[in-house]
């Protein structure tokens, strides 16, 4: 592998993909013009700007706190100790490679937030302690393979279009009804994927290693993910300083929250939704940390990880009402009906999913934008809107491995260059299409 054309690969496309909020502003434009050429009038153009751009407010919020939560979670003493302990575990390269992917896979599918907050941190303690003991595992090569792993989520708990479309009033709810997670990211096309891409990931991160690498001590940087969190405060002497330590608020709160849960699963008989998902949380969280002064002193460093939604899931979302409140939307159904077929279905989609991640770094925008047209064609193909649903989401991450977007954020944790790890990430994007394509078009779902 030439790693000087990868690296000049990867400058490339960072100058040339635009920041999220940018690229949402090229959409609308382009929108509107394709809008007013399809016969739309300005003011019917306008209206379904106006009709979209905050039908994702509960949604946002929702998406914030999965990010922010997951945050304050991965900060918890108890993380870092287990990943420490395990990192212990393996005796040979391979055993670290897959050891480290199925940790941060776990990490992933729970929760897709809580596997970004400890990716990296799983990379640099597993790669730290592979060079104590003398085992050759290439950092950046490492980081490529473990941020791959991180594609389960698509298809886990947090899994943006299936949890959504499984909530009451989500935005598509008339056109396509409420759609369980049962025959979404718990089909069996669904498993298969997660199984056979955790497999084929470990494979290749074993096979593909470097022979020539370059150890985690090369990158002064991640020492930071090896220090200890702060110091705690100095001890509290007013009573509002011990109560905001003392763990009976934390407990109250923690079986208001109980009673939430059991109400949500047991009285109304309801399934996981994303509600549901951050009540349980938020509960992790509280207990973890034992306190409301822990807590929320990790929560004041967390809520800066939720700045890129707030705004932007706004933006995709007057996109998606410029998709879906003019002819646009029918439009591209129609055309995209004329050619898919049953069989090219699943792969079409994904091609296209792909293509509009780039622009939208962001599964719940790319669905609010695309979330209609995928529908409306799947109706008119014949098949499930599941399948159209899950083969978005293989573009989506398609889209995802490909673009710089998600490299930044994961460089910037480990405080190295995307660049050098970006290339290798290209691999695990071809093998993830690959089996998705195969996968979704020939099992259930």
């Amino acid at each position: 592998m030439d790693s000087s054309k990868l690296e000049k690969f990867a400058r490339g496309m960072g100058r040339a993909v635009p920041d999220a909020i940018t690229a949402s502003i090229m959409l609308m434009l382009v929108l509107c013009g394709v809008a007013v050429a399809l016969g739309n009038t300005a003011s019917q153009t306008v209206e379904a700007y106006y009709k979209g751009l905050w039908m994702l407010l509960p949604f946002t919020m929702q998406m914030t706190l999965i990010i922010v939560l997951s945050a304050v979670l991965g900060a918890t003493p108890m993380f870092r100790r287990a990943i420490v302990a395990l990192s212990r575990l393996p005796s040979t390269r391979n055993q670290v490679v897959i050891l480290a992917v199925a940790v941060s896979a776990a990490a992933a599918y729970l929760y897709w937030g809580l596997g970004i907050a400890l990716s990296p941190i799983v990379a640099v303690y597993f790669a730290r302690e592979a060079e104590r003991k003398g085992l050759k595992i290439d950092f950046l090569f490492f980081l490529a393979v473990i941020w791959a792993a991180n594609a389960v989520w698509q298809f886990g708990l947090s899994a943006s279009a299936p949890l959504l479309v499984a909530t009451p009033g989500h935005f598509l709810e008339k056109e396509i009804g409420i759609v369980s997670l049962k025959t979404t990211i718990w089909s069996p096309a669904a498993l298969v994927h997660e199984v056979v891409f955790l497999a084929a990931v470990m494979i290749a991160g074993c096979w593909l290693m470097p022979s020539k690498c370059r150890p985690v001590s090369e990158f002064p940087g991640t020492s930071v993910l090896l220090e200890p969190g702060p110091a705690e405060l100095a001890a509290p002497q007013s009573f509002s300083e011990r109560a905001e330590r003392n763990s009976f608020w934390t407990v109250v709160l923690s079986a208001a929250l109980c009673a939430w849960l059991w109400f949500h699963f047991i009285a109304k008989g309801a399934s996981l939704d994303i509600n549901s998902l951050n009540t349980t949380l938020l509960l992790a969280c509280l207990l973890l940390h034992g306190n409301v002064h822990s807590f929320t002193r990790a929560l004041q460093k967390a809520a800066s990880t939720g700045w890129a939604v707030m705004v932007v899931y706004h933006l995709y979302a007057g996109v998606a009402g410029l998709v879906q409140f003019t002819s646009t939307g029918e439009r591209l159904a129609g055309l995209i009906s004329h050619i898919a077929t049953p069989l090219s279905f699943p792969v079409l989609t994904a091609a296209v999913s792909a293509v509009f991640a780039i622009f939208i770094p962001s599964s719940g925008g790319q669905w609010a934008v695309q979330g209609y047209v995928t529908s409306k064609v799947a109706e008119s193909v014949g098949v499930s809107v599941q399948r159209g649903i899950l083969s978005l989401s293989v573009g989506d991450h398609m889209g995802n491995l490909t673009s710089p977007f998600w490299y930044v954020v994961v460089a910037g944790i480990t405080n190295v260059d995307f660049r050098g790890f970006f290339g290798y990430g290209l691999i695990f994007a071809a093998i993830w299409f690959l089996i998705g394509s195969v996968v979704f078009t020939f099992l259930p779902c």
